[in-house]
């Protein structure tokens, strides 16, 4: 006869509530660990009051420090943006001056690149910028019993946006159905496709979500379609029920890299930075010649396409994440928010050299803009509340421009020996 399994002692009880109580727990269940040390306190106390900081995430117990470094002032030409009644993006003036910068991160070397790129730009004439697109995605999915089905529900959606536009602002005022959450009147329809595969039919909506980066009202408007406007509607008129309804089914560009988000319209903002530098410059600044900045372009064009790389850059992920973590954006987006395509072409003296951000996913309104450390770097930029995202997005883009100028001109110079010095004498290890 085989013995029973000895069964499990449960761990100690972890409440994900913010009340004082629950975190007064949390945090004795950690100093009484036999690994914690008196000397990491520190965590445990609050920099802003924890009513404050309890408002953004579950089960607050500490808080942590990230060193800012401050870049400047970059020269920078700025589109003034705003969307027009279709959602198009459109340019209504431009303005020119110098902006400070702030980088949260622990990557040694990261700000003194961005600061050298700051100031070979300055001493070009400055990044010009630019915001060509704006739309956020979400992609539901009916699953049905036969593709027969699932090609009937995109047949029906085919012409049914206006009608959804028209039901999504009349939703807005309407007492909220006991099944359904508030709609936003801030996430605006702009674009509908479908895509059937076997049983599935994907439907793609693309919304604008103003100043905010608009994940979870977009989440509601696309629930609030599915289950008060096409399920019902759809049942109705064909006797048709899915199987299964998804709110998001991973052809949405959410948080996942994807070369159809690489492309336009993308998901999130589609920002552009350029900038013309002369060979004096590269020689002063950067220590480079403009043919091996060209030719070490040809040469990672290569690699890039060799080893099938979603995006065509050097590194502006590390831009993108270090002024995420200081303004209080949503850090699981710096992977779609940093998918980039670098180009560097000849001119009569020197170089011009661009980067295209396809998926910037930002804010300057929600979110963990709301914290007191994010609203004081934000509003550093002059980028805080409405009217400024697009500024923000185009910020973002110039930055991330002048990393991917020091970083390649490392790279591309003797050997690639001023790239590998500056990390060994900043990257903390030895």
């Amino acid at each position: 006869m085989k013995a029973r399994p000895a069964r499990s002692q449960p761990g100690p009880r972890w409440p994900r509530a913010n009340r004082p109580p629950a975190i007064q727990y949390r945090q004795d269940q950690l100093r009484a660990l036999s690994h914690w040390q008196a000397d990491h306190h520190h965590v445990l106390s609050w920099p802003v009051p924890e009513s404050v900081l309890g408002r953004f995430q579950e089960c607050l117990s500490g808080h942590m420090v990230l060193p800012v470094g401050v870049v400047g002032p970059l020269a920078v030409n700025l589109g003034d943006y705003r969307l027009d009644e279709t959602g198009c993006v459109q340019e209504s003036g431009r303005t020119s001056e110098y902006v400070f910068v702030p980088l949260a991160h622990t990557e040694g070397g990261l700000s003194a690149s961005v600061q050298r790129g700051v100031r070979a730009v300055g001493l070009a004439g400055g990044i010009h910028t630019h915001v060509l697109a704006d739309r956020m995605t979400r992609d539901s999915c009916f699953v049905f019993g036969s593709t027969q089905e699932a090609l009937r529900l995109a047949d029906w959606l085919a012409d049914r946006q206006t009608e959804m536009v028209a039901w999504l602002r009349q939703a807005r005022h309407a007492p909220p159905a006991a099944a359904l959450p508030p709609v936003s009147s801030h996430a605006v329809l702009r674009g509908l496709e479908t895509h059937v595969v076997g049983p599935m039919c994907h439907v793609l909506y693309r919304f604008t979500t103003g100043d905010a980066c608009g994940p979870n009202m977009m989440t509601r408007n696309a629930y609030a379609l599915n289950q008060g406007f096409i399920r019902e509607r759809f049942a109705r008129q064909t006797g048709l029920e899915p199987l299964h309804v998804f709110v998001e089914t991973n052809m949405g560009g959410d948080k996942k890299p994807s070369h159809a988000f690489f492309q336009f319209p993308g998901h999130g903002k589609v920002v552009m930075a350029e900038a013309t530098l002369p060979e004096a410059v590269l020689r002063r600044v950067l220590h480079v010649r403009a043919d091996d900045v060209l030719a070490l372009e040809h040469a990672g064009l290569h690699g890039s396409h060799a080893s099938g790389m979603q995006s065509f850059a050097f590194t502006p992920a590390s831009a993108v994440a270090a002024i995420f973590a200081a303004t209080g954006q949503d850090l699981g987006m710096v992977g779609t928010s940093s998918m980039a395509h670098d180009s560097v072409s000849r001119t009569e003296d020197g170089i011009h050299i661009t980067i295209r951000l396809s998926g910037l996913e930002v804010g300057t309104l929600g979110g963990g803009t709301s914290l007191p450390h994010a609203q004081a770097y934000l509003r550093l930029m002059d980028c805080l509340g409405s009217g400024k995202v697009y500024r923000f997005a185009q910020l973002i883009a110039a930055t991330a421009l002048c990393l991917e100028i020091s970083a390649t001109a490392s790279m591309a110079a003797a050997g690639s020996q001023n790239f590998v010095q500056a990390h060994s004498e900043r990257g903390g290890e030895r």
